[in-house]
């Protein structure tokens, strides 16, 4: 909205057309949600308090958490607010994937509402009954898979592109990039969920790969930085970069009272909706492969959750890890649990370095 009128100004005061360059609005993004989150964040946390909207902690894990139980939760309301109120105030209405993102994070942040709503406020440990949380996650990443899949209007847009070669990338076609598209969307949206289990562990990984997927977004959405760095020219995608400004700045601001001791918990409503937004960029700028690499933390733990129920099943009730998700596991093992935010976040900053070296290392 605020670039529609700049630009309208901008017919009389050329200083205006300043905020026609994306990576001014990117920044001034990332500023907006900070600051709407530091606003609104403790009346948000305020309003869970008072609804007793609470953290329910597992009595089986680290008996260091019990402390934890009846933090407010769901405070991923606060990160949906900012992220979507700055949206609007800075990108581009006209960009169709800017809606697209949109949707995808309100749509799993809705999801996510309803799974915690039943967890805390009706006492249902289960929240949201597994197979309709994936049944709602699936026809929000299917309506999208097929949407990008048939609006592509290059062929690099589906394609698998693999990084660190100038010219190796494979057609996938219509079918194989709506599967791809909907495994990458909601796979991610479910990764962040399962890290999403110690104080500001999964919201750092968070905003440093937001970070780095919208340097990856501006490129290819420029057509001469696009050729210059062998990477695909998405048209639109650099608009993307306000978008993910301003998830940097509202997952900053959250982490404000999220950091140990957390004041206020993500909760699902935040988690799905944050994996499903960089998943569905890293789609859109085709860069897949490179998400997975910088979202390693992610997957580490995505994997340890598969492994540990498959072992179990499969062994007669024996174990790989002393807890998982992965997490948990190290915090058994005698790390404290801000040693094992810090060091996964440090993991998490190698790992989004490695993957912005794709960009010209190829």
């Amino acid at each position: 909205m605020l670039l529609l009128l700049f630009q309208w100004l901008g017919q009389d005061v050329r200083a205006f057309n300043v905020f026609n360059y994306i990576t001014l609005r990117a920044v001034l993004a990332a500023m907006t949600a900070l600051i709407i989150s530091f606003a609104a964040g403790p009346r948000v946390i305020r309003w869970l308090a008072a609804k007793k909207i609470g953290q329910a902690v597992r009595t089986d894990g680290p008996q260091t958490h019990l402390k934890k139980s009846g933090t407010p939760t769901m405070g991923g309301v606060l990160i949906l607010i900012a992220i979507a109120v700055t949206t609007l105030l800075w990108a581009d209405l006209s960009n169709r994937y800017v809606w697209v993102l949109l949707i995808v994070t309100v749509g799993f942040g809705a999801i996510g509402w309803v799974d915690d709503w039943k967890k805390v406020v009706y006492r249902d440990p289960k929240g949201l009954a597994s197979r309709w949380k994936y049944f709602w996650q699936s026809v929000i990443g299917l309506i999208v898979a097929v949407y990008l899949g048939l609006t592509a209007t290059v062929p690099a847009q589906m394609e698998v592109i693999v990084p660190f070669f100038k010219s190796v990338a494979y057609p996938l076609g219509v079918i194989g990039f709506i599967t791809l598209t909907y495994f990458v969307i909601v796979g991610t949206s479910n990764a962040v969920n399962l890290t999403d289990g110690l104080d500001g562990l999964a919201i750092m990984p968070t905003v440093m790969i937001a970070a780095a997927l919208a340097i990856f977004a501006y490129v290819a959405g420029n057509s001469v930085y696009a050729k210059y760095l062998l990477l695909p020219y998405i048209p639109g995608a650099g608009e993307l970069a306000v978008f993910l400004g301003a998830m940097v700045g509202a997952g900053l601001g959250f982490l404000w009272f999220n950091a140990y001791p957390a004041e206020v918990f993500m909760g699902d409503v935040g988690a799905l909706a944050l994996g499903a937004a960089l998943g569905t960029v890293a789609v859109v700028v085709r860069q897949e492969i490179v998400l997975a690499i910088m979202g390693g933390v992610f997957v580490a733990e995505t994997l340890s959750v598969a492994a540990q129920v498959l072992y179990f099943r499969y062994s007669g009730g024996k174990r790989i890890f002393r807890m998982a998700p992965l997490h948990h596991h190290f915090e058994l093992g005698g790390w404290k649990e801000t040693q094992v935010v810090v060091r996964f976040w440090i993991i998490t900053l190698m790992l989004v370095l490695f993957g912005l070296s794709t960009l010209k290392l190829r």
